[in-house]
């Protein structure tokens, strides 16, 4: 037997001789992707969710199924029963911000009276403040590059914090929902003020929330060296909160929180598995791709009112030949809704006012061009006729900057907002679901006769 020889390759080029013979082993073949068989994605062939279970806490409807066929409608989104609409025109009406309310009729499934919501209140008031030395030892210490990958440490951290962590009591798992729903505003604030003063050199500030003030307030005034904010801006940020604390239990991380749940695991393994599903850039991220095709459009574009000239440059994209190349016009078309996105078109007439206060309604009135000519430019350059509305990200984004609100944490906040239906999920999961999550996938594998090393 020869000597063994030990190739002196860097650690690097290693990896890459190695990823080289991955790639010749790990290939599928177009024909097992494109199986009719196989729901890839947990998707049907006619582009709806695979039905996996049932739920009474959202729902999602986009289209109507005629004979078979889907027929496009207005998006509507129901929490609970209500409309979302409803609910948005209440608080905007009353003048008054709707995330508590809304996380107490997602978690409860009926709206609260004063009596039961200020109860609730209080709850959420008692839970904001993170264990002792939890902020010097998560937070401070050991600072993150990225403020969803500190928030899914820190959701997972709490499991230690807990003196009751694996109990899966009602009593229990609404005590840790109410705490994480406190605590992730307070959590998100600070893993950004410190990643901006270990890796941008910038002033380290914590400011701790007030517990009189609603989420949307807490969070500008926790991120704000100042503490300064508008009644305007927080209640545009309330908007964005109310928006996207729940989604129907087939979105990527609500589904991910239910398939973790499944196994019987703690409250927080279920939360962060969620983090890490909502982090991702077909998902949660997807605005802060917005805002970077925004930016280049703003910048490729002369005349932003010239519907022709934006028209054209968004061919370029849809093409490949612009912007990161994918084809892709982000903040555009979505899995369910056809007509209309009902966040989308929430944030947007939310955005009008502040637009106008902050000087950027010709930034919102771009925006707006973007989402009017991308369809009919899309059937232009495919030669297909394809019903697109905006998705709740074209416009989030657009709030989010004119709230002076950096990109580290835009995903974050999605995080704030959707931990409500995360929890109520979870629970519903734990409590009715009954069955591990096992789907099944296809192999494609041949039987293999071993053979000794010294033979290979």
């Amino acid at each position: 037997m020869s000597e063994l020889v030990i190739p002196s390759a860097s650690f690097d080029e290693c990896i890459h001789n190695l990823c080289a013979d991955y790639k010749i082993h790990n290939s599928l073949t177009e024909e097992a992707r494109s199986n009719s068989s196989i729901k890839r994605g947990l998707r049907n062939d006619d582009g709806t969710g695979v039905m996996v279970g049932c739920t009474k806490i959202g729902n999602v409807l986009g289209y109507h199924v005629v004979d078979g066929e889907r027929e496009p409608m207005e998006g509507r989104l129901i929490y609970r029963g209500y409309e979302l609409t409803d609910l948005v025109n209440a608080y905007v009406r009353e003048k008054r911000f709707g995330f508590t309310e809304v996380a107490y009729l997602l978690l409860f499934g009926h709206l609260p009276d004063q009596n039961r919501y200020h109860m609730f209140r209080s709850l959420l008031d008692e839970s904001t403040s993170l264990p002792e030395n939890f902020t010097e030892d998560m937070i401070l210490k050991n600072p993150s590059h990225d403020i969803m990958n500190k928030l899914g440490r820190s959701v997972l951290a709490l499991y230690s914090n807990d003196p009751n962590p694996d109990d899966l009591s009602v009593e229990n798992m609404m005590r840790q929902s109410i705490e994480l729903i406190a605590r992730f505003p307070v959590i998100a604030a600070y893993a950004y003020v410190v990643k901006r003063h270990y890796f941008e050199n910038d002033s380290l500030y914590l400011h701790r929330p007030v517990p009189e003030l609603s989420a949307a307030e807490n969070i500008l005034r926790m991120i704000r060296p100042d503490k300064q904010y508008t009644l305007e801006e927080a209640r545009v940020l309330d908007l964005c909160l109310v928006c996207h604390a729940e989604h129907g239990g087939g979105n990527n991380s609500t589904f991910s929180c239910r398939c973790v749940a499944s196994t019987g695991t703690d409250t927080y393994s279920a939360i962060a598995a969620a983090v890490g599903s909502l982090k991702g850039p077909k998902h949660g991220g997807a605005n802060r791709a917005v805002l970077r095709q925004f930016e280049e459009i703003k910048n490729n574009v002369r005349d932003w009112s010239d519907e022709e000239e934006v028209a054209a440059y968004v061919k370029r994209i849809l093409k490949g030949e612009v912007s990161d190349h994918t084809g892709l016009v982000y903040g555009m078309g979505h899995a369910v809704y056809t007509l209309s996105d009902p966040r989308a078109v929430i944030l947007k007439d939310g955005a009008r006012k502040l637009a106008e206060e902050k000087g950027m309604l010709n930034e919102l009135n771009l925006m707006e061009t973007v989402e009017r000519v991308t369809p009919v430019a899309f059937a232009e350059v495919t030669g297909k006729e394809k019903i697109m509305c905006a998705n709740v990200d074209m416009y989030s984004g657009l709030i989010y900057q004119m709230l002076g609100i950096p990109a580290d944490l835009f995903t974050p906040l999605f995080a704030v907002a959707r931990v409500t239906g995360w929890c109520a999920h979870r629970m519903e999961e734990v409590l009715t679901g009954g069955r591990i999550y096992r789907p099944a996938y296809k192999p494609l594998i041949r039987h293999k006769d071993y053979v000794p090393m010294s033979e290979r």
